[in-house]
This record gives structure tokens, C-alpha cells and sequence, in this order.
């Protein structure tokens, strides 16, 4: 006699399984997509235009080696110290005219050679990636910002956010706060965050943990960054919807 024969069912996934599936995906898609505009494409760029389009990183590194070597010497560090110096007791308008220059040299307390690899590497995705005008404007601006929320701090006095008073007197020199708010830039206006987490989370915490002078303004200028990233994409938004609505009517 026939008999039927039983043929197994394939087990359906269940909610958590679907949603683990979906989240991989789209970790994956994101990962990858980040990957093509933080490494893929600066890589297609320099290939493209050679080294004319990391210039700038360049010009940087070099300008903190130079600035290192004469700050060797009694004259070239009393050069260095009347035009890049910034420090909390400086009058405001000399601090604003020393602070470009004062992002070429080395924090005292810190060697030069090792910040170079990541002076030069932020700088150059930010060229490649931003172009050199935008690059200079948000470097000096995170740096300029970090620099006076230093006044704002010593004058809330001592405590877990305000500074102490002698901190007016620390030397407020190097690229620190301009790099990784760059990176920080960098990550927001491409959507990226791993290379948040990975170029900028550090420096976060490190702040925290130490909250002295620069640590606070590290904050700031990852702040900063971030504010102005948020613009930037808010205006290429705007820009793509209205060119969208031009090219349909």
C-alpha cells in the first residue's frame, strides 16, 4: 500500500535571526561604503593629481620639523616664543595672529617625530577629501576655538570643567587639537564612524581622564568640528535638493 512520505520543511529563521541578518547587512553595507570614501577614494585622488594633492601635508610636517630645530636654540626659541606662543595671559589679538603659526610647534611636553605620521596623515585625507581652502579653515578654526574656550574655562576658575588660574600660564602650542578636528570633520561629513571611533574616540577619552588644559580644548575643537560638519552637509543637502528641483522643472 502507498503510503506518503513526509517531507521535512525548512525551518524559518526566527525574529531575533532576521534581525541579526538585517543588522549584518547593514553593518556591511555601511562598512563598505565607508571604506570607499575614506580610503578608496583619497587613494584614486592621489593616484590622480600625485603629490601635488597631499601638499599641504607636506608644507605642515615640514613646518613643524623647521620650527622644532630653531626652537633649539636660545635665539630661534626666543623667535619662536614671540611669535607662536598662546597662552591664556597673551592679549587676544596677538593670540589670534599666533595661532596659526603655534600649530607647527611641538607641545613642549610631547616629541615631535612621533606626531608627525598623524599630522601628515590627517592633513592629507582632509586635502584630498575636503580640498586644501576648506582644510586650512577648519583646522585653524577648531584650534582658534579651542584656544579661547581656554580663557572661558580659567575664568570659570578650578573644578571638573573650569581650569585652574595658573593654566594661564601653560604654553598652548601644537597641531593636536587642528588633527583630530579634522578627523573629527572628516567623519562627520562623510558619514563614517569607524574612523570616529578609531581617530577621535581615543582622544575623548584621554580628555576625560585627564582634563587639564588640553584635553579641554580637545573637546572643544572636536566639537567645533563636528558643528561644522553638520553645516556642510546640511548645505550640500540643501544645494543637491534645489539642483534636483531645477533639472526636474
Amino acid at each position: 500500500m502507498w503510503r506518503p512520505v513526509a517531507v521535512p520543511q525548512a525551518r524559518r529563521p526566527g525574529a531575533g535571526e532576521r534581525s541579526l541578518r538585517r543588522f549584518a547587512r547593514f553593518l556591511g553595507r555601511n562598512l563598505l561604503r565607508e571604506f570607499r570614501a575614506i580610503i578608496v577614494t583619497p587613494v584614486r585622488e592621489v593616484v590622480r593629481r600625485g603629490l601635488s594633492g597631499i601638499l599641504l601635508a607636506f608644507l605642515a610636517s615640514a613646518a613643524v620639523l623647521v620650527l622644532h630645530a630653531v626652537d633649539q636654540s636660545p635665539t630661534g626659541a626666543t623667535l619662536v616664543r614671540l611669535t607662536s606662543h598662546v597662552r591664556g595671559d597673551v592679549s587676544l589679538p596677538v593670540v589670534v595672529l599666533r595661532t596659526p603659526l603655534s600649530l607647527f610647534v611641538p607641545a613642549r611636553d610631547l616629541p615631535a617625530w612621533p606626531g608627525i605620521p598623524v599630522l601628515f596623515l590627517g592633513v592629507a585625507l582632509a586635502q584630498l577629501l575636503l580640498g586644501p581652502a576648506r582644510t586650512v579653515v577648519v583646522a585653524y578654526a577648531v584650534s582658534l576655538a579651542g584656544t579661547l574656550s581656554a580663557r572661558v574655562l580659567i575664568a570659570v576658575g578650578p573644578g571638573w570643567w573650569g581650569l585652574p588660574p595658573e593654566a594661564a600660564h601653560v604654553i598652548d602650542t601644537g597641531a593636536s587639537a587642528a588633527v583630530v578636528g579634522l578627523f573629527a570633520h572628516i567623519a562627520t561629513v562623510k558619514r563614517a564612524p569607524v574612523l570616529f571611533l578609531c581617530a577621535v574616540g581615543p582622544t575623548v577619552v584621554r580628555s576625560f581622564q585627564k582634563p587639564n588644559l588640553a584635553g579641554h580644548e580637545h573637546i572643544v575643537a572636536i566639537t567645533v568640528a563636528v558643528a561644522l560638519g553638520f553645516v556642510a552637509t546640511r548645505r550640500a543637502g540643501r544645494s543637491a535638493l534645489r539642483g534636483w528641483a531645477h533639472s526636474s522643472s
